[in-house]
C-alpha cells in the first residue's frame, strides 16, 4: 500500500515535489529527507531579495507539519495503530457482604477484577455501612433482597455472577426469584444456605441468636456488631474491619424466606469454605451443595476471605463466572 505526500507551498513561491513512499520506516524517513533537501538547495540559490525571511521560513516549517504528521502515522508500528482488544469480554460481579459490613469489605477483590476490566458492583444493604442512617425497624429480609435485585434492575445487567458472603447468602438466595434471567453464575462464600421457609433466627449461631433475642427483648431495631477477624489477617485490616462495622437490623432474621427453586435453576452454582472459621452449620451447607453437585472449593483462610485471601478468592470467581 502506497502513501501519498504532496508537500504544501512554501516561503518565497517555493513548491516541494510530490512524493510516494511504501507505509514503512524506511521510505518515510526517505521521503521526508528528499522534501527538507529540495527546499534547502531552493532556498540557499535564492537571491537577498527572494530569500524567504525568518518569519515565513517558520510558518514554511509550520506548514510541513501535515506532511509530517501523516508519515509519523504512516511510520508507526501496526499494533500501535491498533487498539488491543481484551482477549476475554467483560465479566458481571454483583458482590453482595454479610453481617455488620457493607460494600467496602470487597475493596481488595472489586479492585482486582476491574483491573482485568470486569464490571463490580458492591451494594451496602439498607441499614448497614454508609447506609446506617437509614436503620430502621422496617428493615426485613425482603428490603435486603430488594436491594440487590434493584441493581441490577436498574444498571440493566445481564449474565451477573451473584456472590454473597456469610448472611449475604440470604439475600442472594432470595434475589433469583426476581430476576432469574439475569443471574448466570451464584456463588455463596462461607454463607448461609437456607431451603424455603427458614429464618435468619433458625440458623443463626448460639451467639448471635442469644443476641437478636436480647435486642428483641430491650425493644431495639439492631444488635451490636461482632465482625469476624483472624490471625491470618494483617493488623491494619483488623482494626478497620473493627472500626467500620455496624449494628445489623434484627428484622432480617425473623422472616421466613421464600423459595420455589430458582436459586436452583441457575446455571452454575458453588460454594465456597472458609476451613479456619469453625462453623457446623457452613459445614454442612457445603456438604448439600456438594451433594447436589454444585463446585465446591476450600480455602485456608479465615471467615472474611475477601479480605484474608483477595488473590484467590478473585481466581475462583473468575474460574466459576457466568
Amino acid at each position: 500500500m502506497l502513501a501519498e505526500l504532496s508537500a504544501p507551498k512554501l516561503a518565497g513561491g517555493l513548491k516541494a515535489p510530490h512524493y510516494r513512499c511504501e507505509p514503512n520506516g524506511v521510505g518515510a524517513l526517505q521521503t521526508l529527507e528528499k522534501i527538507l533537501k529540495k527546499y534547502e538547495e531552493t532556498v540557499m540559490n535564492k537571491t537577498d531579495s527572494t530569500r524567504p525571511t525568518r518569519r515565513s521560513a517558520i510558518l514554511s516549517a509550520a506548514a510541513l507539519g501535515a506532511p509530517i504528521a501523516l508519515m509519523s502515522a504512516v511510520n508507526q508500528p501496526a499494533e500501535a495503530q491498533t487498539r488491543t482488544e481484551p482477549t476475554e469480554p467483560a465479566k458481571t460481579f454483583v458482590l453482595v457482604h454479610g453481617a455488620y459490613g457493607g460494600g467496602y469489605v470487597w475493596k481488595y477483590v472489586a479492585a482486582r477484577l476491574r483491573a482485568k476490566g470486569h464490571r463490580v458492583f458492591t451494594p451496602t444493604l439498607t441499614g448497614l455501612a454508609d447506609r446506617s442512617h437509614l436503620m430502621s425497624k422496617d428493615i426485613r429480609l425482603a428490603t435486603h433482597i430488594t436491594d440487590v435485585v434493584n441493581v441490577i434492575k436498574w444498571e440493566d445487567l445481564r449474565n451477573v455472577t451473584l456472590v454473597g458472603h456469610s448472611y449475604g447468602g440470604w439475600p442472594v438466595s432470595g434475589v433469583p426469584e426476581q430476576v432469574e434471567d439475569a443471574i448466570g453464575s451464584i456463588v455463596f462464600l462461607d454463607a448461609f444456605l437456607p431451603s424455603d421457609g427458614q429464618k435468619g433466627l433458625d440458623l443463626n449461631s448460639p451467639k448471635s441468636r442469644a443476641a437478636v433475642l436480647e435486642a428483641i427483648s430491650r425493644g431495639d431495631v439492631s444488635r451490636p456488631p461482632t465482625p469476624s477477624t483472624s490471625k491470618g489477617m494483617s493488623a491494619a485490616d483488623r482494626d478497620w474491619l473493627l472500626a467500620k462495622a455496624t449494628p445489623q437490623p434484627i428484622g432480617v432474621s425473623l422472616d421466613p424466606i421464600k423459595l420455589t427453586g430458582a436459586r436452583e435453576r441457575v446455571a452454575r452454582k458453588s460454594y465456597i469454605r472458609a476451613r479456619n472459621f469453625p462453623n457446623p452449620n457452613f459445614d454442612s451447607f457445603y456438604d448439600t451443595a456438594k451433594t447436589a453437585g454444585w463446585d465446591v472449593f476450600d480455602l485456608p483462610s479465615g471467615h472474611n476471605v475477601q479480605v484474608e485471601m483477595p488473590d484467590q478468592l478473585t481466581d475462583i470467581l473468575l474460574k466459576q463466572s457466568a
